[in-house]
């Protein structure tokens, strides 16, 4: 069987790991980020020349920002060299082999509508959740990107209209693990810097107010995005990726504040069906090699 080649570029390091077409990882590994794109090219073309180069098909990269059809990479990230240049041309020239690029969290919900929680749907969202709010929307099991490429991207949702530039209105400004921290920060006039969202979940257990308050403004801001989305999209399933998405009282949490949400709107009768991504580590790797077998199909 012929395998692929895979690499996620991440703005601290790079994984990489030689993925066989029903998705099974091997060989894996990862690296810090070359700085240049010149290095980057070279830390492929090595990747490969380690592999046995016969039985790898083609190469398939996870990558930051609003990735073309055509290879370029718009927007901006925390690798600016890889925005700009025809980086799938450049792959292809360096290596020789058919290369396609996907942008990271629509690898992740290609990873779960492949063989995770959304196998077997066709029209699935997925909402990343971090320091801010990315996303992916699935149509029948093909990534929608929309005209400008923006496709998926919740966190620009306005939540707030009254506060806006305050730095508390966008999706990703309200209902992101960094929310949590700038609300307790504010509400205890410490900086920032001295708050993890793992630290304030364990405070919020021992009883600390103003954390139980923040957490609970946090997943009533994420419950009111996740209904727009399912009113706006209407999909089968959302999916909560992250690191908030370990936490086992999560989609409970969140089911409790979406049944208070559609009793209040006596128009609303839909209860989103939300689960978690089953994938973790190994998603972006997984989610774009199933991108390289679609369009290579």
């Amino acid at each position: 069987m012929e395998n692929i080649l895979a690499f996620d570029l991440g703005g601290t390091h790079i994984k990489y790991g030689l993925v066989t077409q029903d998705g099974n990882v091997i060989n894996k590994g990862h690296a810090q980020t070359p700085k240049t794109l010149e290095a980057l090219l070279t830390f492929i073309q090595n990747e490969l020349q380690n592999q046995s180069p016969k039985e790898i098909k083609g190469i398939a990269l996870s990558s930051p920002g609003s990735v073309a059809d055509n290879g370029v990479i718009h927007g901006s990230s925390a690798i600016p060299y890889i925005h700009g240049p025809n980086l799938k041309q450049l792959i292809e020239q360096k290596t020789g082999l058919t290369v396609h690029i996907e942008n990271d969290a629509n690898c992740v919900a290609l990873a779960e509508v492949w063989m995770g929680s959304a196998a077997g749907k066709k029209d699935v969202a997925v909402v990343v959740i971090g320091t801010g709010i990315g996303g992916s929307l699935v149509k029948n099991g093909i990534i929608h990107k929309g005209s400008h490429l923006h496709g998926g991207e919740f966190g620009y949702m306005i939540l707030q209209p009254h506060h806006l530039g305050s730095g508390m209105s966008t999706f990703s400004e309200v209902a992101s693990t960094y929310s949590i921290i700038k609300r307790v920060a504010s509400q205890k006039g410490i900086a920032e810097s001295s708050l993890t969202g793992e630290k304030i979940f364990s405070q919020a257990e021992h009883g600390d107010d103003i954390c139980i308050q923040a957490i609970s403004e946090f997943y009533h801001m994420l419950a009111i995005g996740l209904y727009n989305i399912q009113y706006i999209y209407d999909p089968e399933l959302i999916l909560i990726g992250g690191g908030i998405s370990i936490r086992n009282d999560l989609i409970i949490r969140l089911k409790e504040e979406m049944e208070k949400i559609v009793a209040e709107i006596d128009v609303a009768t839909m209860i989103p069906a939300i689960d978690t991504c089953y994938f973790s580590a190994d998603a972006n790797l997984i989610g774009a090699v199933y991108h390289f077998i679609q369009q290579t199909s």
